[in-house]
């Protein structure tokens, strides 16, 4: 099992904490009684996993567990780790065409010969809980979220980052935030996501140079590369609020991309984990019950 890395104290400027724990039971709680109006259906969702990652199977079965506690049927399609693109994609169309199956999620990572562009292909848009089908991004890009199923992890960063703005007197409409990481699965859609929001967005990556300059005048930081560290105290000013999206193993502890004295520097911060894993969690089943409310119109 990973160890967590232990959260220091707080500095003596009182950095704020954004932890999620809070946010996701209010979102749970919330889910559980839009569920309450599809009982008589037995919802259904399907995890689809396509590799030998042992951390994937502990995700999955978290998974299920949550949905155990909210009543949701949870089947695991494990492929193994060498199944063909055509299987793969197949099987993600059968679970997508079938009427008993409510909601579809393809673990990421795939093994290394599948195409995971290709395979969201397969994922009907109104069953991809996660959002990350090109139907779902699109409508994020083109400003119609209120038609689309927005993923979770993006989502849970804009949650984090109203929480921390606001105990500085700041609105997400009109502030400067920085998101590092133009990933496929948070760096991107987020951008997107603050933009239809009135956000100024400041686009980085691992390799923008002199990057403490690019992020001086930002209110707010998302961190997402995946990369242990990537961002350090010499980087960030102390009116920040600093959102770490990374996961990452070291030593066998879970940590994300913001070295640990980062969060004496700063106003406010995610800690990893507890900050923006829990409510991730959270809103991907409430994802699902908009999938069930798609459906039923």
């Amino acid at each position: 099992m990973l160890a967590r890395r232990p959260v220091g104290p707080l500095s003596s400027t009182a950095t704020q904490l954004l932890e999620g724990g809070a946010p996701a039971r209010r979102v749970t709680q919330e889910t559980r009684e839009r569920l309450g109006h599809f009982a008589h259906l037995t919802p259904t969702l399907a995890a689809v996993i396509a590799s030998d990652d042992p951390a994937t199977r502990v995700y999955v079965e978290r998974k299920a567990n949550r949905a155990r506690k909210l009543g949701v049927t949870f089947r695991t399609v494990d492929l193994g780790a060498q199944p063909s693109q055509q299987q793969l994609e197949d099987q993600l169309a059968a679970l997508s065409a079938d009427a008993g199956v409510h909601g579809v999620v393809l673990e990421l990572p795939l093994s290394p010969h599948l195409d995971a562009e290709r395979a969201l292909l397969s994922i009907a848009p109104h069953k991809d809980v996660e959002g990350l089908s090109p139907a779902n991004l699109a409508l994020i890009a083109a400003g119609r979220e209120e038609q689309a199923l927005l993923p979770p992890t993006p989502t849970s960063c804009l949650n984090l980052l109203e929480l921390g703005l606001q105990a500085r007197q700041l609105e997400l409409r009109g502030a400067h935030i920085a998101v590092i990481g133009p990933g496929r699965t948070v760096g991107r859609p987020l951008v997107w996501m603050l933009n239809n929001r009135g956000v100024t967005v400041t686009l980085c990556n691992p390799h923008t140079r002199q990057l403490a300059r690019v992020l001086e005048g930002c209110d707010a930081l998302v961190v997402a590369v995946g990369r242990p560290c990537l961002l350090e105290a010499r980087h960030v000013q102390h009116h920040h609020v600093v959102i770490d999206a990374g996961i990452n193993v070291v030593a066998n502890m879970v940590v994300g991309d913001v070295a640990p004295d980062v969060a004496d520097a700063v106003s406010a911060i995610t800690p990893v984990p507890g900050g923006v894993g829990p409510l991730t969690s959270a809103l991907m089943f409430a994802n699902f019950a908009r999938a069930l409310e798609l459906q039923a119109t």
